[in-house]
This record gives structure tokens, C-alpha cells and sequence, in this order.
């Protein structure tokens, strides 16, 4: 089976003055389709880095980015803006919703560039509300919400666009134990309903929630392996909650 995502010896270098330095030092990996994967390392690990590339926010100094075969390093910032739009639906630790839109029309404008018509964002937004379970809210504008239903708005933007990845990046970050919780709940049965999700954390009990974990140090992999699903019911939902 092709892989989704396949990094093959990914770099990236930056220049700052007469410092070289390494954020991701020759990454490879392979993530296939409906994997539900958490990148996990600590600040200055690579997973930031790790998490543009793989958003097509930013392109690799050497190294190849392969998205379902097709290499991204390579591509010039109209096909990254498409791929990014067709492809990949993010999630954001800060929700990013404009607040002089509704809950509706936050998630139809993530579809304006996709050229649908008004008729099929309607009908694409109201399915990946329901999904998400503010149907009741679609009205609502950001400030009118608390902290989970605003990423679960952000989470049914990301749906509305069918991605081939979904791109959590701290989704839980912003919001109490309790609702972090939920929200972890709703990417693990977004994952069992056939989604691909690339969860972005430095969270080990978080990380935990995910099939399988790729942990990151000084841009480098230092480990790679399935988590079981005893372990991920055990793992911490004592410490989410502690």
C-alpha cells in the first residue's frame, strides 16, 4: 500500500547569522491512510517544523515530502496553496475563526477557493456541524461560544473540505482538562470513522490518545511505534484530568 505522507530524509536549515541550525536533521517516515499518528517532542524538537512541511506551509532544504506519491518540495506556491486547500484540513491550537462571521459562514469560507457552489458549502458546512454537534448553533457567532465548541467549529471546518489529512496542531492547548478531553473523544471517532489525523503535541498524554506515536528530539526521530489500545484507554485520562 502507497503511504498518505512519506518523508524521505526531510531537512530543514535555517541561516542566522553565522548559526546553522538543523529544525528537522534528515526525518523520514511514513504515515498511510486512516492512521491516526501524534508527532510529540518537547520545544525546538522539529515537530513545529515538521507540522508546516507537512501543511505545505513551508517546503524542505533537501529531503523529499511525498503527499499520496506526489513530491511537495518541489512545487511552487500556487500548487502548495491548492494542495493546502484541497488536501489538508487544519486545526488550530487558537481555533483562528474571524469573529464578525457565523458559525456557518466560518466554515463555508474555508470551501470559498475549493470551487463549490453556494448550494454544496451550505450543504458540506451543515454535515460537518451536525457531525461535530452544534447544528443548534449555526447562528452563534465565536464570542457567543466557550472554548470547546469554538475548536469543534474549527474541527467541522476542517471536515467540510473532505481532506485527505486532518492536521490537529495542539487542539487541546487552549482549553481545560474536561474539554480537552471531549475534544480528543471526537478526533478518535473522526479517526474510527476512516479520517486521517496527524496530531501535533508536546503533551506525552495527549499523545497517548493516538494509534501510533512519532516523538521527536533536536529534529531528529528518536521513536517510532504503535500505542496499543489497553495502553491508550489506561494512559492518562487520570492525568488530563489532574
Amino acid at each position: 500500500m502507497k503511504p498518505l505522507i512519506e518523508l524521505n530524509k526531510l531537512s530543514k536549515i535555517y541561516h542566522m547569522g553565522d548559526a546553522v541550525v538543523r529544525a528537522a536533521d534528515e526525518i523520514t517516515f511514513k504515515i498511510f491512510e486512516g492512521e491516526f499518528v501524534a508527532i510529540v517532542g518537547q520545544s525546538g524538537s522539529g515537530k513545529s517544523t515538521c507540522m508546516n512541511i507537512i501543511g505545505c506551509l513551508d517546503v524542505p532544504t533537501s529531503g523529499e515530502y511525498l503527499l499520496n506519491g506526489r513530491n511537495v518540495g518541489s512545487m511552487d506556491d500556487r500548487e502548495l496553496a491548492q494542495i493546502r486547500n484541497k488536501m489538508i484540513g487544519f486545526i488550530f491550537q487558537q481555533y483562528n475563526l474571524l469573529p464578525k462571521l457565523n458559525v456557518i459562514e466560518n466554515v463555508e469560507l474555508s470551501m470559498f477557493y475549493a470551487g463549490l457552489s453556494d448550494k454544496e458549502m451550505r450543504e458540506r458546512a451543515l454535515k460537518s456541524l451536525d457531525r461535530v454537534g452544534l447544528s443548534g448553533k449555526l447562528k452563534n457567532y465565536p464570542n457567543q461560544l466557550s472554548g470547546g465548541q469554538q475548536q469543534r467549529v474549527s474541527i467541522a471546518r476542517a471536515l467540510a473540505g473532505n481532506p485527505s489529512v486532518i492536521l490537529a496542531d495542539e487542539p487541546t492547548g487552549a482549553l481545560d482538562s474536561k474539554t480537552g478531553i471531549e475534544v480528543l473523544e471526537l478526533l478518535k471517532e473522526l479517526h474510527k470513522d476512516g479520517n486521517t489525523i496527524v496530531l501535533i503535541t508536546h503533551d506525552n498524554s495527549i499523545a497517548m490518545q493516538a494509534q501510533r506515536i512519532i516523538r521527536l528530539q533536536d529534529g531528529r526521530v528518536m521513536h517510532d511505534s504503535q500505542t496499543s489500545e489497553e495502553t491508550a484507554s489506561n494512559a492518562s485520562m487520570e492525568e488530563l484530568t489532574s
